[in-house]
């Protein structure tokens, strides 16, 4: 590897990043563990998929490093193994042995990026810092739509009805019309809804919508 090169800090939080490495080889488990800690970074390192996937996940922001050519399940296997277990972490694949049907289907599967061996040290720490980024933004958006969920469950049936048909583009009084409401009464629940979901104005009650997926209810509307 070349010269060390400048990196991002650590974050000194409860959600600090970790960097998982996979790789066969002891000496380049240990070349790309002192990289990572020397720049701050948390490292677990694996010598085979078979002992990554025999691990917890991490709760924090991640990613992993990862040589193509294992023994026994290979890197591109592992990468369907955790697809499939809907573990999401990114990964780095690094190889010496890379071709382009491999690059192809490691990118095409969601990699963040695919490097050759011997790895420049700035390109594997730039690679490292954005599919942590990436992470870390997955997770404060699960975390947003697990409270959004949290919060559509505490509507009533009847809400959830206005909910998805304003949330459509219907007007107060188209909404009356669908559900064979007085227009005051739909009004009454819309307010409900915003208040229950925490939304300041319409904007904010569509970008909730489409976030939880919820779709207009016409054809399976309570009565």
């Amino acid at each position: 590897m070349s010269e060390l090169s400048q990196a991002p800090q650590p974050r000194a939080d409860a959600d600090e990043p970790i960097v998982l490495v996979v790789d066969d080889d002891a000496s380049m488990r240990k070349a790309l563990t002192n990289l990572f800690e020397s720049v701050g970074l948390k490292v677990k390192a694996f010598g085979s998929a078979a002992e990554i996937l025999q691990t917890k996940p991490p709760e924090v922001p991640s990613c992993l490093v990862l040589d193509i050519r294992l023994p026994g399940s290979s890197g591109l296997d592992l990468q369907s193994d955790l697809a499939e277990a809907k573990i999401d972490t990114p990964i780095i694949f690094i190889t010496g042995h890379g071709d382009i049907p491999m690059t192809v289907q490691a990118m095409k599967s969601g990699a963040v990026d695919f490097l050759t061996k011997p790895v420049r040290e700035q390109d594997l720490l730039d690679a490292v810092r954005a599919a942590i980024e990436r992470d870390r933004k997955r997770r404060d958006l699960d975390k947003t739509v697990v409270d959004l969920r949290s919060r559509f469950e505490n509507l009533t049936p009847r809400e959830r009805d206005v909910l998805a048909l304003v949330t459509s583009g219907l007007l107060n009084k188209q909404v009356a019309g669908e559900l064979g409401l007085a227009e005051i009464t739909v009004k009454i629940y819309r307010g409900q809804v915003m208040r229950k979901m925490g939304a300041k104005s319409l904007a904010d009650l569509i970008r909730m919508s489409e976030a939880l997926g919820i779709s207009s209810p016409k054809g399976n509307l309570q009565t």
